[in-house]
């Protein structure tokens, strides 16, 4: 087993791996707790984690600490409202703001790999806590957007029914990645013009900056 002092060692020196863990454990969490009692209270738990672990991160790079606070505590104070008092219209609201937030966190992770000529094994844990960070930035985008505008994404299974948190994540990796979109497809204009959007930043993402990567990667072998 490791000794506290070795996590803590191994948390300072890939803090960028440490986030991307924490990322990649949702994905499996909220489909397990999304259809549960305790699943509103949970997801809203587990999002101001990824909130403060996301926050922690920006520190390190060259954003600005103070603007990705000001976007993630009247996201955590809505999140928390909507767990314990019952706001549901409260939520295209921390949606946005969460949608906000990532999207800052991402590009301020952008900033840190692009920062210099090296790449490093921190570095490139980055690059997949960025792809995540994104993901999840739309997802929320999607949120918000299905919340203002009813009818927005539809499915194959329960048509007429708004899409579930994990039905809206599984669509932003599927276009994030270009993979395709799957059994949940945008049926109004702006949904349309958001998941153009994503596939966009996508294919962006993996041509400047992940290919950047492995370039220096192979310059430094």
């Amino acid at each position: 087993m490791f000794a506290p002092r070795q996590v803590l060692a191994a948390t300072r020196r890939h803090p960028s791996a440490i986030l991307l863990i924490v990322q990649l454990v949702g994905l499996l969490l909220y489909p397990m707790l999304e259809s549960t009692r305790v699943g509103p209270v949970a997801l809203s738990a587990f999002g101001i984690v990824v909130l403060v672990f996301t926050t922690g991160m920006v520190r390190r790079t060259p954003g600005l600490t103070w603007l990705s606070v000001c976007l993630a505590l009247p996201a955590i104070v809505m999140l928390v409202l909507q767990a314990v008092q019952e706001m549901p219209w409260l939520q295209p609201w921390s949606a946005t703001l969460e949608a906000l937030f990532y999207f800052y966190a991402a590009g301020s992770l952008v900033a840190y790999m692009m920062g210099d000529m090296h790449a490093t094994t921190d570095e490139l844990f980055a690059a997949g806590a960025t792809f995540t960070l994104l993901a999840w930035g739309f997802a929320y985008s999607y949120v918000a957007l299905q919340a203002l505008q009813p009818g927005s994404f539809g499915a194959a299974i329960h048509p007429e029914q708004p899409r579930s948190w994990t039905e809206l994540m599984f669509l932003s990796f599927a276009l994030l990645s270009s993979t395709g979109i799957g059994d949940v497809i945008p049926l109004r204009p702006l949904a349309r013009a958001l998941t153009s959007l994503e596939m966009f930043v996508g294919v962006m993402y993996l041509a400047a900056v992940v290919s950047r990567l492995i370039g220096l990667t192979l310059l430094r072998r």
